[in-house]
């Protein structure tokens, strides 16, 4: 099987390389033989997807076999592993997951040029493209990081996998994000080739958005379930640290984001080509960039790669993509030109610009603070470390901007929004998020006030913390993105509910089935909107920690933890430690919870935390069995009362649904079902009969 994973390599090098080579002097030949050539190209191509197919295969059967001759298996499986876990063997360590990486852009290019009659030139340029990032990939694999390298000496058994992935999440959550950084090859192809050929008209860009959205959707859904990894698995009491790993993950994101957005400005009205052009040029290469970060060591995070000698092939790959991408666009930069102006600031296409600077703000400012590291030693000679305090300081700000404009721009109308239309479609959004503010600032008074016995907002104001104010302001505008989504809704499915004589529920069903994109658009926005809450919750975490012996009690919040019994275990994986502790609340016995440390044996009895967590839709309850006082033996525990995380989860679930709710295609036009009485009546009185009547 090695042996077949390093020949099957070998060859999709060879086919990748035909399929670049060959499909430049195809496109660059506009004659018959250009066309047989860059069709010989296309099938180079998808045979090269077939042999890396066979070669990830190969990996995957040697680490299901304890096949440990293969080095890559040896160090990252072990025999009590469970199948699961040797399937993620794949991407779990550098050489498997660079295959890993290989084996999507085959597949996403497999997937392109068997589409290729979409439109035969625009394909091939695009598949060249992806032909020439599939080419260094491949380089890798077989010269720098290979992942069929023999061992000399064959072992009995392998060092086994990383104990923080042997979590059921990770087994889908690396696949998911990886999709997602490789998916935005395609945009990236696509709009590079279409720069290339100088395409006319805006065919590239309606392909281009709704492979966005596919690679948008997958990193999406990587990223919280990294998140909910984190949550389930570091021990820390969170979700999101600011991690430069998890950093690097957001910055595709966040401009992806810009250019789902801006790209409607360029359908709508011909503006902002160049500044799409290079949205999605930049989204790729922070795509490269989050692989650099992964792979090279530069920064410290738990979820990167041991540091190697493969931080200079990224860096030279980011460079030659620049200079490419460069290159094309001075050369053809007049075919971009905007075929319109901005006219208003009150449009829909300014908010769509202030949305697009905010979502670039916030990339740079998350980068430079990744980075900071990086230039603080190239500058200083030491490294300079930023943390949590730095990021949520311009991230807050910047998120609840967001939120607001997310909220404003579906009021806007397209070139300008008059006063009147202003203020009949913010009145009820505002009053409602008005209503909800001052809500909150009434419950969250102390209960010897009430809202008449004094100046009380004054008195709420003067014990507000600013984590707690941001949290308030955003269940305030929270709130108006909410009813401006539903007046949204409320307002086309009245129009639709006359013509189509059905009720409000129907009405804006079919309302939504003739625009997928726009209403799963405001989908999106509400599962934001309620990501938005879960997030607010963090101004109101607790947590306590204390030695806890059997009848110890530890009380957090409103829960009383108390200590019934402490186990230990043993099997060919790990041996373990676990904590029974009997849980009420308000007096109430509610569960009982084990939290439990592990200590991996193939790792070197290396430890790792399994949490016990009760959630319910207004808090969680988070224990951790942090080990035992070396002085004395007694357990430790720790705990947290986390609100309103599971409206987290809730909001990316409503997020991935409303991305495929944008993904399908509108539906028909329906025609409006007249009354029999009605249409005979119509008819008579232009001497006709509708048919069927009569007879």
């Amino acid at each position: 099987m090695p042996l077949l994973g390093s020949v099957c390599l070998v060859f999709a090098l060879a086919l990748t390389l035909y399929c670049f080579v060959v499909g430049v002097i195809g496109i660059v030949r506009k004659d018959a033989v250009g066309t047989a050539l860059a069709e010989t190209a296309r099938r180079a191509g998808i045979a090269s997807f077939v042999a890396v197919l066979i070669a990830a295969g190969a990996l995957v059967y040697a680490g299901l076999t304890d096949d440990f001759s293969v080095a890559y298996v040896m160090h990252h499986s072990n025999r009590a592993l469970p199948i699961p876990y040797k399937i993620a063997v794949l991407w779990s360590g550098q050489e498997g997951s660079i295959l890993f990486w290989i084996l999507l852009l085959s597949g996403y290019g497999f997937v392109l040029r068997v589409r290729h009659k979409v439109d035969r030139q625009l394909v091939a340029t695009a598949s060249v493209v992806m032909a020439g990032i599939q080419v260094f990939f491949l380089i890798l694999a077989n010269f720098v990081a290979r992942p069929f390298g023999i061992m000399d000496r064959v072992v009995a058994d392998g060092a086994g996998l990383n104990i923080l992935l042997q979590y059921p999440e990770m087994v889908i959550h690396p696949p998911m994000l990886y999709m997602g950084y490789v998916g935005l090859s395609v945009p990236f192809a696509f709009a590079l080739g279409a720069l290339i050929m100088r395409y006319p008209g805006e065919k590239w860009i309606h392909i281009t958005r709704r492979w966005t959205m596919v690679a948008w959707l997958f990193l999406t859904f990587g990223i919280s379930l990294g998140g909910h990894w984190a949550y389930n698995v570091l021990g820390w009491g969170g979700y999101w640290g600011w991690d430069p790993v998890e950093n690097a993950s957001f910055f595709p994101w966040l401009t992806g984001t810009a250019f789902l957005h801006s790209v409607m400005m360029q359908e709508k009205r011909g503006m902002m080509k160049v500044w799409n052009v290079w949205l999605i040029f930049i989204t790729f290469m922070l795509s490269i960039l989050g692989t650099l970060l992964t792979r090279a060591g530069l920064v410290s995070s738990v979820h990167a790669f041991a540091q190697s000698s493969i931080g200079p092939w990224f860096t030279t790959f980011l460079c030659i993509i620049f200079a490419v991408c460069l290159f094309f666009y001075i050369k053809n930069r007049d075919h971009l030109k905007s075929e319109n102006q901005l006219e208003s600031l009150a449009s829909r296409e300014s908010s769509f610009m202030f949305n697009n600077l905010l979502l670039l703000g916030a990339m740079f400012a998350i980068l430079c603070g990744t980075l900071f590291p990086i230039l603080s030693e190239a500058v200083r000679g030491y490294k300079i470390t930023v943390g949590a305090p730095f990021f949520n300081k311009v991230a807050i700000p910047i998120g609840l901007l967001l939120l607001f404009l997310t909220g404003v721009g579906p009021l806007l109308a397209w070139r300008s929004t008059s006063v009147g239309s202003i203020k009949r479609n913010f009145t009820w959004p505002l009053v409602f998020s008005a209503l909800v503010g001052i809500v909150l600032i009434v419950v969250s008074l102390p209960p010897r006030m009430g809202a008449a016995t004094g100046p009380w907002l004054k008195t709420w104001l003067s014990g507000l913390e600013l984590p707690k104010f941001y949290s308030w302001l955003a269940f305030v505008i929270g709130a108006m993105v909410i009813a401006t989504i539903a007046s949204e809704f409320f307002r086309g499915g009245r129009v639709l509910q006359g013509k189509l004589n059905t009720n409000i529920v129907s009405a804006m069903y079919h309302l939504m089935r003739r625009n997928m994109r726009r209403y799963g658009g405001y989908v999106v926005h509400l599962g934001i909107v309620v990501l938005f809450i879960g997030v607010a919750g963090l101004a109101f975490n607790q947590d306590k920690e204390q030695e806890m012996g059997r009848g110890d009690k530890l009380q957090v919040g409103h829960y009383t933890l108390v200590g019934a019994d402490y186990t230990q275990d043993d099997n060919a994986n790990y041996t373990s430690e676990a904590a029974l502790l009997e849980v009420y609340k308000n007096d109430q016995h509610v569960l009982t919870m084990t939290p439990e440390l592990r200590f991996y044996k193939a790792n070197g009895g290396q430890p790792d935390h399994k949490v016990a967590i009760h959630s319910t839709l207004l808090e969680d309850l988070y224990v951790i069995y942090e080990g035992k006082n070396p002085d004395n033996g007694h357990p430790i525990i720790k705990a947290y009362v986390n609100p309103l995380v599971s409206w987290v989860w809730i909001g990316v679930l409503i997020v991935t649904f409303g991305t495929g709710l944008a993904l399908v295609p509108n539906a028909a036009p329906i025609a409006a079902r007249v009354p029999q009485a009605v249409a005979v009546a119509t008819l008579d009185k232009q001497g006709m009969q509708p048919a069927g009547v009569g007879k």
